[in-house]
């Protein structure tokens, strides 16, 4: 499966199109700013910045970017053979000093499948913006992260169908003492996705990130797995919100999690996109009385040649 739909709202504000040409919409409330340029035609460099985005972004950041308080970043050129914009929004940081959010990659299957999206490196946008609080990033092919220091981030997003276990190691390796929220979508080996438990034990055994309540271990093909280590995890116990949607958990996760520790703090357990079976939802939810526990949308396993399999929700 793949993602849809373009982002409606992020970090709390409503996302307008900055238009091609023309001023910029009255914006009514908070409003994060998107830029998109799909404008390859086939005849573009490979690894090229796209033409198209780069100017709509410099008419965007001369127009308006000290009021520029979040960006949304859509697609630029065609994101599996134009560069991602990351240096020219690195190069833009004087102009933009009120950015606090930031998503990179707001781009849609039609447009682009997530596993073809070119990022690079995105930890260079956190040193260019020591005041960003939010960061959203979304990619496949060359996705890469490197270990940085940031005083103020607050939430970081990584959305993909298959996020390599150095992109995992490196954000755990990073020092982020004003996290709260981490959501890493871990995707599928096919795609990319290796991350082993290993990889996760630094932070499920809390050593990571001091500030940290809300976690999101997402999309991923290894829920099960996730969700058993998670039953004894110490950093649980801090947490106000845990997620593990999207991905394949089944009945083994599904019970680990209702039978280990106690998880009756939390506010909010997000099991959504699920193969639990009903008798086990019922056990589930029996279970954490008070806690908004979210299993809906269940998936049914398929079967070939004597072989069942799950997806998880974002793949290719």
């Amino acid at each position: 499966m793949t993602v849809g739909s373009h982002a409606g709202s992020f970090a709390g504000r409503t996302v307008v199109e900055v238009p091609a040409d023309g001023p910029l919409p009255a914006a009514d409330g908070p409003t994060a700013w998107r830029i998109a340029a799909h404008d390859w035609d086939g005849k573009s460099t490979e690894n090229t910045l796209s033409p198209g985005f780069r100017d709509a972004f410099e008419r965007l950041v001369d127009r308006a970017g000290e009021s520029v308080e979040a960006l949304v970043i859509g697609s630029w050129g065609y994101a599996a053979f134009n560069v991602a914009p990351i240096a020219q929004l690195c190069e833009a940081a004087p102009r933009l000093p009120n950015l606090r959010a930031l998503f990179l990659g707001d781009i849609v299957a039609e447009e682009c499948e997530i596993s073809w999206m070119k990022v690079g490196d995105v930890s260079p946008l956190l040193t260019a913006y020591p005041g960003l609080e939010v960061l959203r990033v979304r990619g496949g092919e060359d996705f890469r992260f490197s270990p940085v220091r940031h005083e103020r981030l607050r939430r970081l997003e990584v959305q993909s169908g298959g996020l390599p276990a150095e992109f995992v190691r490196a954000v755990l390796d990073s020092e982020l003492p004003a996290l709260e929220e981490l959501e890493l979508w871990l995707g599928v080996d096919e795609y990319g996705g290796d991350t082993t438990m290993a990889d996760l034990a630094p932070l499920l055994a809390g050593e990571r990130f001091p500030a940290l309540r809300r976690l999101g271990l997402c999309n991923s093909e290894i829920a099960d797995d996730i969700a058993e280590a998670l039953a004894a995890a110490p950093v649980v116990q801090r947490l106000e919100a845990l997620a593990l949607s999207l991905g394949a958990l089944g009945d083994r996760g599904a019970l680990a999690l209702a039978g280990g520790q106690p998880l009756t703090h939390l506010a909010k357990l997000d099991l959504s996109h699920h193969y639990v079976s009903e008798d086990t939802v019922a056990a589930v939810k029996a279970a954490l009385p008070g806690v908004w526990v979210d299993l809906s949308d269940p998936q049914e396993e398929e079967e070939y040649d004597d072989e069942t399999y799950r997806y998880t929700a974002v793949s290719e």
